[in-house]
């Protein structure tokens, strides 16, 4: 939607199907909100459109407490698109700018910091800075009403530098203070701690059909890493997460947050979760790789619009609407295990995976770094450990791939170039095309992948990967 005038009509009937994809803001009250806020419907006149909600802050609006605009699902675009603008918001997603700032930003994009705040600006109205200082407010929020951490912890556990910082970007974008923003919430609700972890609520667009993401999750998990427990309708996923600054772990109810949603389909709304972290900094970026995991950002509206249109797809998506195509917590971890299979992986753990230094049920280890498998298939250190996996490959395409990964020559982060690491993927000695298609369509999340050998249609693009998502849905049942 580009029109404005269309974009008001989707303000007036309260269209939760653009939620994220666009806000709005009412001069007269000084405050944005998404397109789908419960709140009377302002006169055209004084409505002004943004792409983001940094934009809307940055033009002076504030936050609608009744819709909470900053916690819906991010836009569709910014998984799909290939462009630099695309990247660029991937990564602020990740929690480069906060890491590395702008200037590691644009060395990953390969350009200047200039052309990166450019052409952001132009098209989001925002430049990298006040993208990631809403990201900021956002994990504050989320830390101050579900924690009972110090403020001030909080405030660096954000991303912010300085407490002042914190403060002031609080009031500008909730009017009010930090304090003031926890106790607008009951205490009874900021239950998370050390040991409980921080309760989630994981927002989607439209109908979320996740029982064919936990059956893929659950066909896929590897012992120590992962592990799919309870009965369909009623699983929990829970895997261990290497992130930045520690280690994390994650669970993920298959059921809806609304307890009166029983279905395994879910009509809008949002999946509940728990993570536990070493570390609070890691919140933002450990939250942005499990959406990219369960495909939480995707558009399901223009996804089964456009197979449903195809007489072969129609009646699959009639069956599944929402279906997703799942990613990658770990982009390089998945393109191991694409490489190795799953009874191998199990084995690289075994031997090489880092143990956690709590070990919380079945979850033991982390996944080994490309890095610790590069110098074990070089033969460096003590060789190969009991258990390896030296027989199935490990000298062969899982070498190569591993060396690459370690020394950067092939890159996975959600910045990449898609293109750029498809050729570096194919310049690896052993990797088949197949493989290779499918660490481009799960580790970097392409919606239009096609595996080599298989015809499909035009008239399925740009949503091919969710399109085959459908037909092996199909076939399994």
């Amino acid at each position: 939607m580009t029109d404005q005038d269309t974009r008001y009509e989707a303000v007036r009937s309260r269209d939760a199907r653009f939620d994220g994809e666009f806000f709005f803001a009412v001069e007269t009250t000084g405050i944005y909100c998404r397109p789908s806020c419960p709140a009377v419907t302002p006169k055209r006149r004084n409505v002004r459109f943004f792409a983001t909600a940094a934009a809307a802050q940055g033009s002076g609006f504030r936050a609608c407490r009744r819709c909470r605009p900053d916690a819906v699902p991010g836009s569709a675009d910014w998984n799909a698109r290939a462009d630099v603008v695309g990247r660029a918001m991937r990564l602020i997603g990740d929690g480069v700018v906060d890491r590395e700032g702008v200037t590691g930003l644009a060395v990953r994009l390969g350009y200047s910091a200039r052309q990166v705040q450019r052409q952001l600006t132009a098209e989001l109205g925002a430049g990298p800075v006040a993208l990631a200082r809403a990201q900021r407010a956002h994990t504050a929020r989320v830390l101050l009403q579900t924690t009972g951490l110090p403020v001030t912890e909080i405030a660096f556990a954000s991303g912010f530098a300085s407490v002042r910082q914190f403060n002031d970007t609080v009031r500008t974008v909730y009017a009010t203070t930090p304090t003031g923003l926890r106790a607008a919430v009951r205490a009874t609700r900021r239950t998370a701690t050390p040991s409980a972890g921080i309760p989630l609520r994981l927002a989607h667009r439209g109908p979320y059909h996740a029982g064919a993401v936990f059956d893929l999750l659950r066909r896929e998990a590897v012992a120590g890493v992962e592990e799919v427990s309870g009965p369909p309708g009623g699983r929990t996923y829970r895997r261990t997460l290497r992130l930045p600054y520690g280690t994390g772990i994650v669970a993920v109810d298959e059921r809806a947050g609304d307890p009166g949603r029983a279905s395994a389909v879910h009509p809008g709304g949002w999946l509940d979760a728990r993570l536990h972290l070493t570390d609070p900094r890691d919140l933002t970026t450990a939250v942005q790789r499990l959406r990219r995991l369960l495909d939480l950002d995707s558009d399901p509206y223009a996804v089964d619009e456009r197979l449903g249109a195809d007489p072969r797809l129609a009646p699959l998506v009639a069956a599944r609407p929402g279906l997703r195509a799942p990613g990658a917590a770990d982009p390089e971890e998945y393109a191991v295990r694409a490489v190795v299979g799953r009874a191998a992986a199990e084995r690289l753990v075994r031997a090489y995976g880092k143990a956690l230094d709590a070990p919380c049920g079945t979850l033991t280890h982390l996944f080994p770094e490309p890095a610790v498998l590069a110098q074990a298939g070089s033969g460096a250190g003590s060789g190969p450990r009991p258990g390896s996996v030296a027989e199935s490959g490990f000298e062969g395409p899982l070498g190569a791939l591993t060396a690459a990964l370690a020394d950067g020559t092939v890159r996975l982060d959600p910045g990449v170039d898609r293109d750029d690491a498809q050729e570096a993927l194919l310049a690896l000695p052993g990797l088949d095309a197949r493989t290779i298609a499918e660490i481009r369509a799960r580790a970097l999340g392409d919606p239009d992948v096609v595996p080599p050998g298989v015809d499909v249609p035009d008239t399925w693009r740009p949503w091919r990967t969710y399109a085959l998502h459908h037909l092996r849905a199909a076939e399994e049942r």
